[in-house]
């Protein structure tokens, strides 16, 4: 099955990918206007917004690299090396450690993370649309499958879209953040851990039904590696963040 010609899947995929960034930032700016928090172009806003921005580009290349170290080699010293692949793992942990940067830099203490959440997931709802509809030009689909659901993206094999999993696991994990956002109200910080901790431990699994590029130690790939380094540094702060039925209790008759 074709879905678009394959000399426009590039095109295709870079229209998708240009609307879920603009559609994940305003939406960002509306949520921000609603909780009162201010213009992204000025202040605070500002910089949290910067080192987003640069975080993810460098982490969205850095991770791509990992991921195919074989090709690093070959177009190191071309403008592949910046313009070629990118890695929504990569891109979400880059602009993690970006907005930290700028916040510490900039002297903000407080966390910034909660407001990226449902902008996130929009995004990536939006994007691997496009992944789809790209087909093998695209790289994320999954490996030859014999379910009913499996797709031929053009070559006659049958494969598990995954980038259609994708799609309904961000729309389960918005449906289940949206449920725990007001319990978790007075603990800024811990809706994006807990969205950055089940996008790391869905990808650490659903990569295991897809092709490899180049294998690392264990049989995982380099973005599955990257996941598992994330989730041993943040499942213990979530751990550590989570309300138990007491503090649970006593938010709820000061609240």
């Amino acid at each position: 099955m074709n879905f678009i010609p394959h000399e426009q899947a590039a095109l295709v995929h870079g229209i998708f990918e240009m609307l879920a960034l603009a559609v994940g930032a305003a939406y960002y700016r509306l949520l921000r206007r609603r909780s009162g928090g201010g213009s992204i172009l000025h202040g605070e806003g500002f910089v949290v917004a910067v080192g987003c921005v640069f975080g993810a580009a460098i982490g969205n290349k850095a991770v791509f690299w990992i991921e195919m170290p074989h090709l690093f080699v070959q177009y190191w010293n071309t403008p592949t090396l910046l313009l070629g692949g990118q890695s929504m793992v990569g891109g979400l942990l880059g602009g993690l450690v970006g907005v930290e940067i700028a916040k510490k830099l900039n002297g903000i203490r407080h966390s910034t993370g909660d407001a990226f959440v449902f902008p996130v997931l929009l995004g990536l709802m939006i994007g691997r649309v496009g992944c789809f509809l790209a087909g093998l030009e695209d790289g994320t689909f999954g490996n030859p499958s014999g379910l009913p659901w499996a797709v031929d993206f053009g070559d006659g094999v049958p494969r598990h879209p995954a980038q259609l999993y994708e799609i309904l696991f961000a729309a389960g994990l918005w449906w289940w953040l949206a449920h725990l956002r007001q319990r978790l109200a007075s603990r800024s910080g811990l809706l994006f851990k807990l969205m950055l901790v089940g996008y790391l431990g869905w990808r650490l699994l659903v990569d295991a039904i897809k092709p490899i590029p180049y294998t690392y130690p264990l049989g995982l790939s380099g973005i599955q590696w990257v996941c598992l380094v994330g989730l041993c540094i943040y499942l213990p702060l979530v751990w550590r963040q989570w309300p138990t039925g007491n503090q649970h209790r006593d938010s709820e008759r000061s609240a």
